[in-house]
């Protein structure tokens, strides 16, 4: 991988992973599209970086929040940090089910799965145009509620499924005000992302990661391209959900998804 084949991923990662169009898909999309030939092991290697960009950019912007709850966990009381830390808990209890119960087929929908990935991104686009015809309210999360959109979070393995999208899209209908559904949804992935990172470095060191083939040049521009990108995305995500402007996102993974379906079908 040369260095602006990293620069692409690494954008690519960096704003898909907050805006809501699917990391996972364009990812694949863009590898298929692209060209881009890597082995397994260059592959999960690139994968770690990125998303450690991505979890980088995610603890600078809601710094104070973490703040706030780093702090809080250390009262002796029950206070709204720690229940903050169980609602998070709670959500991710469905993802971590489907990805331990069902990992082999997971692995299975990534490569190469152009028309999966074109369907998954026309029902993302359903969600976000619903999601931006709730109602605002004040409605904090509850444990019910954490708990539902942390369905929609395990749905959205899928690639083409939207996790930030289908997420907030679920928080907002559960009734949730936007800039909760937004706090929410941001802060709830950065364990998960930290967690697959470890998995992921677990597993490279099981399998050798003498092997990999990326110069580091290319894996410090991709680091830097998710970290910058993700910084843009993430804060423009959160004025978007606030203005209720998904509807424009869900234009765009529509007509991605008819493109990618198209593309399948003639190729």
């Amino acid at each position: 991988m040369v260095w602006y084949e990293a620069l692409i991923l690494g954008i690519v990662q960096g704003l898909t992973e907050f805006l809501p169009v699917s990391s996972s898909g364009h990812l694949e999309l863009g590898k298929e599209f692209f060209g881009f030939n890597l082995t397994a092991s260059d592959s999960l290697t690139f994968d770690v970086i990125v998303h450690g960009g991505t979890a980088l950019s995610t603890i600078v912007v809601f710094h104070k929040d973490l703040l706030w709850i780093f702090k809080g966990l250390f009262h002796r009381k029950w206070n709204k940090e720690k229940q903050f830390v169980m609602l998070i808990l709670i959500s991710m209890i469905p993802a971590a089910l489907v990805g331990i119960a069902f990992e082999e087929q997971i692995e299975q929908l990534f490569g190469g799965q152009v028309l999966l990935v074109g369907v998954m991104l026309i029902i993302t686009a359903l969600l976000l145009f619903l999601a931006d015809r709730a109602k605002n309210t004040h409605k904090a999360v509850t444990p019910v509620d954490s708990f539902v959109i942390g369905i929609a979070q395990a749905i959205a393995i899928m690639p083409g499924i939207s996790r930030s999208g289908a997420t907030i899209a679920t928080s907002v209908m559960l009734g949730v005000s936007r800039e909760q559904a937004t706090r929410f949804s941001f802060l709830m992935v950065l364990p998960l992302i930290i967690g697959k990172m470890i998995l992921d470095v677990n597993e490279l060191y099981q399998t050798g990661g003498s092997e990999i083939d990326i110069p580091l040049s290319s894996l410090l521009v991709g680091f830097l391209a998710a970290f910058i990108a993700g910084l843009f995305a993430c804060q423009w995500m959160i004025k978007l959900v606030r203005k209720a402007n998904l509807k424009y996102f869900a234009y765009y993974c529509f007509l991605v998804g008819v493109t990618a379906a198209v593309y399948y079908a003639f190729n």
